[in-house]
């Protein structure tokens, strides 16, 4: 089962389309990276997941039922969100701050204790929120989000101002909910964290969808540079010709774009033509490679 599903989603502010016909599918219990450059669409897209913006067009589904103004009400008490700036009265404590969220929710004890726990935030609930660091500002946005025990758990930007250890916190903190069955959707410029933790990827450009699937898809959708080592790098671009953009990468030649038919025809040829191959191989490419061959071409 799907915790969301959007169809044709779309957002318009008079002529501009700042997103365009996405249809999102965001498997229970994962945790689902949802990518893309400033300005792409994402935080617009997930206020759309929480009608905090009313779509232009499209559908969205959340745990099965449609999420709009009529029904909002009931759906945000089974999703915890932390969109943009991280919640938080200044002139309050941290605690102070939990306690009207709490009061308001109709929370026991229990439960924001165990939120609190989740973020390791016990020492400074007597401190005011004006004093927190932008780390411990997230940290107690996260709380909020979490004391409801949400099954949806949306997070723009979750690890914004947290050190190394902080953010491998945040990390292992998504990958235990996730298995506790909680889906979690979340976004970050920081594509190394969001490999690590994420199982399946939506990947947003000019707020149109390019890819969705899991890594080991992406990966296969994305076609890396092939290497061909060589002896004599020059040769083998002049036996080419221009039947290929190859070019001469110190000892190697590099041909982008090029699939495994097209690889074994460029090999069997440069054999042919007497011209010396010692190594064939692909580039290893990082999610920032993919995500960036992705972006930049707008395509898969």
């Amino acid at each position: 089962m799907d915790t969301v599903t959007t169809t044709g989603l779309t957002k318009s502010y008079g002529r501009q389309v700042v997103v365009q016909g996405l249809d999102l599918r965001v498997p229970e219990g994962c945790v689902y990276g949802f990518l893309g450059p400033n300005g792409s669409g994402k935080s617009t897209t997930m206020k759309m997941l929480l009608s905090l913006v009313r779509p232009t067009a499209g559908e969205v589904l959340v745990l099965g039922e449609p999420m709009n103004r009529s029904t909002r009400r009931r759906q945000l008490a089974r999703i915890g969100s932390l969109i943009e700036s991280p919640p938080g009265y200044g002139h309050l404590t941290g605690g102070e701050n939990l306690r009207l969220v709490q009061r308001s929710l109709g929370l026991d004890e229990a439960q924001v204790d165990r939120a609190v726990r989740s973020v390791r935030l016990e020492e400074q609930l007597d401190k005011k929120v004006a004093h927190y660091s932008l780390g411990m500002k997230q940290r107690l946005g996260i709380a909020m989000a979490l004391a409801r025990e949400p099954r949806l758990l949306v997070l723009d930007e979750p690890t914004n101002g947290l050190d190394p250890a902080g953010i491998e916190e945040i990390r292992e903190l998504l990958r235990r909910l996730a298995g506790r069955g909680v889906t979690v959707m979340v976004s970050s410029h920081l594509l190394g964290e969001v490999d690590k933790a994420a199982d399946v990827f939506g990947i947003l450009s000019a707020g149109r969808l390019l890819f969705q699937g899991s890594r080991e898809q992406l990966f296969a959708a994305a076609v890396p540079d092939l290497l061909i080592d060589t002896s004599d790098p020059h040769r083998a671009r002049a036996v080419l010709d221009d039947r290929v953009a190859a070019r001469v990468d110190g000892g190697s030649l590099r041909i982008p774009g090029i699939d495994d038919q097209g690889t074994a025809r460029v090999v069997a040829d440069l054999v042919g033509a007497g011209a010396p191959v010692y190594g064939v191989r692909r580039e290893e490419q990082s999610l920032e490679d993919v995500f960036m061959d992705l972006t930049r071409g707008g395509r898969l």
